[in-house]
């Protein structure tokens, strides 16, 4: 009872990425409460197939839902599952990924057992509460922390009653990172039937398909981003060139996504990909929130703006003042110049 879940997304019989970094926190926010930590995973045919990929993230439990019909992802079969053993092991907090699948199982889940649920979480911490209502004091509730209203103000969400507390987060918002300590490891595989309707599973996927990404943005070393300020999409090819150079990625906020400068799957931000690379060159990027969410913890910043009073400056570790146009090509003539 009051243990912390996390949902592990899979395809095929690899788990994604943002259920290892959700285990990850996961863990760190079981052992602040001291609890266990448990995950869950369905699909079909994953049966001492998946264990490895997340055992090793200090996962005390581990339950494998191995049925036909689970995969390819369908909402019915899913709901039932997290819906009937969140019954039975009633936890206290339930992190999923902030994706497609998290999107839609998150809300169905969260209506069914009539919890909170709180979309695109950038931090996720425990502290206490105090509501000014009731004068009751809580200790130990999640504070689930995310940009609203367009960015203008970060909320911190909290909630008291009802339980599970659950939250969806963005791929790359949080490290993940192999437990170093002790955990249980234990894997169980329960009965499907007894957590699934018949009725859930009429709804089949006739045909899956995953196309693979075109670039590696969230795990590239060196990222170079451009907004608005870049003035075109012609303006852009100076950033391709200069990551070229770099050995970079390229990256956009999301004014230069929505100006029709560059693709928006190569958009960083609230609303786009989170990037935690070793250096992060932001040119003509003026700094809103929502950007600064998905790349606020890159090793170095450096900033090219014409404006030396842009948020993003703030920030940054260097700033170059001056226009893009004028400083880019010199560091294209330089790295050039001095690149082996």
């Amino acid at each position: 009872m009051d243990n912390v879940f996390v949902y592990c997304e899979i395809e095929g019989t690899v788990v994604a990425e943002v259920s290892q970094e959700l285990l990850t926190k996961g863990r760190k926010l079981a052992d602040q409460l001291g609890v266990e930590l448990h995950a869950i995973v369905a699909g079909t045919g994953i049966r001492s197939k998946v264990e490895e990929q997340i055992l090793p993230y200090g996962v005390d439990k581990l339950f494998v839902f191995d049925a036909d019909g689970l995969f390819p992802y369908t909402s019915a079969p899913h709901t039932d599952i997290l819906e009937n053993l969140f019954k039975e092991e009633k936890p206290q907090i339930c992190l999923m990924g902030a994706t497609v699948i998290g999107r839609d199982l998150g809300p169905r889940v969260s209506s069914s057992l009539t919890s909170g649920l709180t979309a695109d979480c950038t931090q996720l911490e425990i502290g206490p509460y105090d509501d000014p209502k009731t004068k009751t004091h809580y200790d130990n509730l999640l504070y689930q922390i995310r940009p609203a209203f367009g960015g203008n103000i970060v909320a911190t969400i909290v909630n008291p009653e009802h339980r599970p507390q659950m939250a969806t987060v963005r791929s790359g918002v949080m490290k993940k990172a192999l437990y170093e300590g002790k955990a249980k490891g234990e894997v169980v595989y329960p009965d499907v039937k007894k957590y699934v309707s018949p009725e859930a599973f009429v709804v089949r996927v006739l045909d899956h398909h995953v196309e693979a990404a075109k670039h590696n943005l969230k795990g590239a070393a060196i990222v170079v981003s451009g907004g608005y300020g870049m003035g075109s999409k012609e303006g852009f090819n100076m950033l391709f060139d200069l990551a070229k150079v770099l050995h970079a990625e390229v990256g956009a906020s999301r004014a230069a996504v929505d100006a029709g400068f560059c693709d928006a799957d190569r958009q960083v931000g609230q609303t786009g990909v989170t990037v935690h690379p070793k250096v992060y060159i932001a040119c003509g990027i003026s700094g809103q929130i929502q950007h600064i969410a998905g790349m606020q913890d890159s090793g170095i910043i450096i900033s090219i703006n014409s404006d030396p009073d842009a948020p993003i400056n703030k920030i940054a570790d260097y700033v170059i003042v001056g226009t893009v146009e004028e400083v880019i090509p010199k560091l294209i003539k330089y790295y050039k110049k001095n690149s082996k």
